[in-house]
């Protein structure tokens, strides 16, 4: 006896002021991922490439946890982008004052 594997859609609900919420649990293709943060598919790309969103790779299509989604626009990670930037500015800095 072979028994079916059933691949369920996810089902985003809109809230109430038309936005969707993410699903820590649920697995998002990267256009769903892109409609969710309404961001570009090069967006989604370089943030996949420079690995800001962690996802793995199912017959050549990328998928992602709703957890990445979240981890990505939480407030501690834009903490640590921020300090980033704080740097990277102070090297060009540096840099434009030794010309």
């Amino acid at each position: 006896m072979q028994q079916e594997t059933k691949i369920k859609t996810i089902e985003n609900s809109p809230t109430s002021d038309g936005s969707q919420e993410v699903k820590p649990n649920a697995i998002y293709t990267t256009e769903e991922t892109k409609n969710l943060l309404k961001v570009s598919t090069s967006t989604i790309k370089r943030m996949l490439k420079h690995g800001l969103i962690r996802a793995n790779k199912v017959g050549g299509q990328y998928r992602i946890l709703g957890k990445e989604i979240l981890r990505l626009v939480s407030p501690s990670l834009e903490k640590k982008a921020e300090k980033h930037y704080v740097m990277l500015k102070k090297k060009i800095i540096k840099v434009i004052n030794k010309w």
